[in-house]
């Protein structure tokens, strides 16, 4: 079993809670967004990182994480996007290859709005974990808790940080 927590657009600000929430996470998944490299270093010198970059992030995040991240965790192939839309609106950059090539987990960030929908069309898991930052228009900072077990996704909480 592996325990994941995951969070996007944070935009340069990293809440020490995060820390706390993330404690009993054997990974850490940023979808995006991270605002710079100093604080993705802060977050991979914690627990090991996955990430993909977002559209506000500068050349030197670029260099070091991917717009696309597909991997397996625990027989789950996962595809992290930081701009990938939601079920029945997938964004152009993604929706030719979810509908031919599902994953079983589609992770993106960029809307600053927390959903966790299953897309009955594919048989995929979206989430998205909203956004963890203090830039933008949500009024509350999200991130998600859940876990990855022979073949399930499992376990999954919400927390809320405080308000923007």
């Amino acid at each position: 079993m592996v325990k994941i927590g995951l969070l996007s657009d944070t935009h340069s600000y990293l809440d020490d809670a995060v820390f706390k929430y993330f404690d009993k996470c054997d990974e850490i998944w940023h979808a995006g967004d991270f605002g710079t490299l100093e604080l993705a270093d802060k977050l991979a010198a914690f627990k090991p990182l996955k990430g993909v970059y977002g559209n506000i992030d500068d050349y030197a995040v670029r260099a070091v994480y991917p717009e696309h991240l597909k991997f397996t965790c625990e027989k789950v192939n996962v595809w992290m996007t930081h701009i990938g839309g939601y079920p029945d609106r997938y964004s152009p950059s993604v929706k030719k290859e979810i509908y031919t090539k599902p994953p079983q987990l589609f992770v993106s960030g960029h809307s600053h709005i927390l959903k966790v929908m299953f897309d009955k069309k594919i048989q995929c898991l979206h989430i998205n974990p909203g956004a963890a930052g203090k830039i933008g228009w949500h009024k509350q900072r999200t991130l998600i808790r859940f876990c990855i077990s022979e073949e399930k996704i499992h376990t999954l909480d919400v927390v809320e940080l405080g308000a923007r």
